[in-house]
């Protein structure tokens, strides 16, 4: 009887002891329904700078609007710009596990870049060229 208590218990102290163990072991290797990430997601450092300078551009669009820099219809057209961007951007981060290759991000910056430059030209702030014996600004200049 003694041996059949001692059993018992062994097997109950090694349940106890395993149990957690192959719960982290399966938590590891296999996720639940409920704890997988969505694909399209979009992770990453180019991500998430692509996405501070899509949020940057933004806020200079309302703040040009917002100070009569540019017209209702200057703001609409380069918000659109900047949606189409953001949304090839999720495309492309979707379709490749929520990353953006190197090519597709440099593309896609440049773009924000066009977009942004245009905001700088439409209020007047765009880039100096030259010795600045003309007035400086381009186009404006």
């Amino acid at each position: 009887m003694r041996t059949s208590a001692s059993f018992k218990t062994a097997t109950l102290a090694a349940v106890l002891i395993v149990a957690p163990l192959t719960g982290a072991y399966a938590a590891g290797h296999h996720k639940g329904a409920l704890e997988a990430t969505d694909p399209t997601d979009m992770t990453g450092p180019r991500v998430e700078a692509l996405i501070q300078q899509l949020q940057g551009v933004r806020h200079g669009i309302v703040d040009a609007r917002q100070a009569n820099n540019i017209s209702p219809a200057v703001a609409q057209r380069l918000e659109m710009r900047t949606a189409r961007i953001s949304q090839a951007a999720e495309k492309i981060a979707a379709s490749d596990h929520g990353r953006i290759p190197a090519a597709q991000y440099h593309d896609l910056l440049r773009r924000l870049d066009n977009v942004d430059q245009r905001l700088r030209v439409d209020t007047g702030s765009g880039f100096l060229m030259g010795d600045g014996a003309d007035g400086g600004t381009y186009p404006n200049g």
